[in-house]
C-alpha cells in the first residue's frame, strides 16, 4: 500500500489556498486599520485577535457540521466550494472600501469594512475544518502521517507564494512617502488563487467515491483501529503527567503569544520604526518560511536523536535570542539587510524545532481513543495565545513604544522555555522514518 502524492497533493490545494489567505490577511489588514481608518494598535489589536476568537467557536462547529453533510459531492466539498466562493467575493469588498475611505473619509465607509471583514472571517471559518479533514476521509490511516505532511507543505507553498507577491508588487520604492497604497491588486490575485485552487480540486478530487473506497478498505483492516486497554473510556492520567500537561499547555500558550505578537504587528512595526514597507517585511517572513521549511527534515533527524523536548527547548532558547537580535538590529539600522535574512532563517529553524514537536508531545500523554480531545487541548492552548497576543502586544505599541515588540516576544518565549523545564512526559524517542518526507509532518 502506497500513499498517492498526487491525489493527496490535489487536496492540499485547499490548505495552500487558506495559507495564502491568512498570510495575506496577517500582513495587510493591520496596515489598512492603521494607515487608513487611523485606528490605534489597541483597538487594531482587538479586530487581528477577532479571527482567533471566533476560529475557537466556528472550527468545531462546521467541522462537526460536516461529519453529518450527506451531500452528493461527498460531506467536505460543500463546505469548501460555499466558503471560499463566499470568501473570494467578501476579500475583494475590503479593499474597495479602504480606497473609497481614503479617498474621502466616512463613517459609513468604516461600519462597511469592519462589516465585511466580520462576514469574511465567518466564510473562512466554514470551510477551514472541512478542507482539513478531506485528506483522513481519503487517505487509509497508516498513510496519514506522510499525507499530512504533504498537505502542510501545500499551506507552506501558499504562504510563500503570498510573501513573493507582496514583495515584487510593493517593494519600499512603490510604498515610501506615497499617501496611500492600493492593495485592491493582491487582493484580486489571492483570490483567484484561491478560486482555481478550488476549482482544480472540485475537478479532480471525487470525494464521495474515495471516501467510500476508503471506508471498505479500513473495514478489512480492524487492526488499523485502536481501543482503550480495558475499554471502560474513563481512564485517569497520574498526577505528574497532569503537571507535565499542564506545563505544556502553558508552554505552547506562551510561545504563540510571543511568536504571533510578532507575526501580526511585523509590517507595522517596519514600517513605523524602520520606514519600510510592505515588501521589506514581507521578504524577512519569506525568509523565516524558508528557513522553516528545510529546517523539518534535520529537526526530525535530531528528536529523534536527542528527544523532543530538548529539541523544543532549543527551538525556544534560539527563537528567544534571535527576537532579542531583531530589537538591536531593527533600531540599529534604518533599511533591511543581510543580517536581519541570517537572523529570520534562524527565526525559522528555531519555530521548526518547537512547533514540530509540541502537538506529538501533547498526544503521546494519552491513549489511542483520548488523540482528538488532545489535539482540542492543544489548539485550545494555541487560541489562547493567538487571542491574547495581538490585544496585549498592540497596547504595549500604543502606550509605550513600538520598540517594545521584539523584547516582548522574546520575554513570553523565554517565559516558555521555563515552563518546558517542568515537563517530565510525552518525550518517548518517536520511530526512525521510512520516508524522509514523514520528517516533514507537522500541524498548523
Amino acid at each position: 500500500m502506497k500513499l498517492n502524492y498526487k491525489r493527496t497533493i490535489l487536496v492540499g490545494l485547499a490548505f495552500l489556498s487558506i495559507c495564502a489567505f491568512w498570510q495575506m490577511y496577517d500582513g495587510v489588514i493591520p496596515l489598512i486599520l492603521k494607515e487608513t481608518f487611523g485606528m490605534n494598535e489597541a483597538i487594531a489589536g482587538v479586530i487581528m485577535a477577532a479571527d482567533n476568537v471566533l476560529a475557537l467557536f466556528l472550527l468545531p462547529f462546521f467541522g462537526s457540521l460536516s461529519d453529518k453533510s450527506s451531500a452528493k459531492m461527498g460531506k467536505r466539498m460543500p463546505f469548501v466550494l460555499f466558503g471560499t466562493g463566499l470568501a473570494v467575493i467578501l476579500m475583494n469588498l475590503l479593499p474597495v472600501f479602504d480606497n473609497a475611505y481614503a479617498a474621502s473619509a466616512a463613517p459609513w465607509k468604516l461600519i462597511s469594512f469592519v462589516v465585511v471583514l466580520g462576514l469574511l472571517l465567518v466564510a473562512m471559518g466554514i470551510y477551514r475544518s472541512p478542507a482539513v479533514a478531506l485528506m483522513p476521509d481519503v487517505t487509509p490511516k497508516p498513510l496519514r502521517s506522510r499525507a499530512n505532511a504533504v498537505i502542510n507543505l501545500m499551506g507552506a507553498v501558499g504562504g510563500i507564494i503570498y510573501l513573493g507577491l507582496a514583495a515584487v508588487l510593493y517593494p519600499a520604492s512603490k510604498t515610501e512617502n506615497v499617501p496611500h497604497v492600493d492593495y485592491q491588486p493582491l487582493f484580486i490575485i489571492v483570490a483567484a488563487l484561491m478560486f482555481v485552487s478550488v476549482g482544480v480540486l472540485l475537478l479532480t478530487v471525487k470525494e464521495r467515491k474515495l471516501t467510500e473506497e476508503n471506508q471498505a478498505l479500513e473495514k478489512e483492516h480492524p487492526e488499523w483501529n485502536l481501543a482503550d486497554d480495558d475499554g471502560s473510556g474513563n481512564e485517569r492520567l497520574p498526577a505528574p503527567v497532569v503537571k507535565s500537561l499542564i506545563f505544556l499547555l502553558a508552554s505552547i500558550c506562551l510561545w504563540y503569544m510571543g511568536y504571533n505578537g510578532v507575526t501580526t504587528w511585523f509590517t507595522t512595526y517596519v514600517d513605523e520604526v524602520m520606514g519600510q514597507g510592505l515588501g521589506g517585511s514581507s521578504t524577512c517572513l519569506l525568509v523565516a518560511t524558508a528557513g522553516a521549511i528545510v529546517s523539518y527534515i534535520p529537526i526530525g533527524l535530531l528528536a529523534a536523536k536527542i528527544g523532543r523536548r530538548r529539541t523544543i527547548m532549543i527551538g525556544a532558547a534560539a527563537l528567544a535570542v534571535c527576537f532579542g537580535a531583531c530589537y538591536f538590529l531593527t533600531t540599529a539600522f534604518h533599511s533591511i539587510n543581510a543580517i536581519m535574512f541570517v537572523v529570520f532563517v534562524l527565526i525559522g529553524f528555531a519555530w521548526a524545532a518547537i512547533n514540530v514537536n509540541s502537538l506529538p508531545m501533547v498526544v503521546e500523554m494519552c491513549r489511542g481513543s483520548d488523540i482528538g480531545k488532545f489535539t482540542g487541548y492543544y489548539y485550545t492552548a494555541s487560541m489562547a495565545g493567538q487571542v491574547l497576543t495581538p490585544i496585549l502586544s498592540g497596547a504595549l505599541l500604543k502606550y509605550v513604544s513600538y520598540r517594545t515588540l521584539f523584547p516582548y516576544a522574546a520575554l513570553f518565549v523565554a517565559l516558555s522555555f521555563v515552563t518546558m523545564l517542568f515537563v517530565r512526559h510525552g518525550d518517548a524517542a518517536p520511530a526512525q522514518k521510512k520516508d524522509l518526507l514523514e520528517h516533514f509532518d507537522f500541524e498548523d
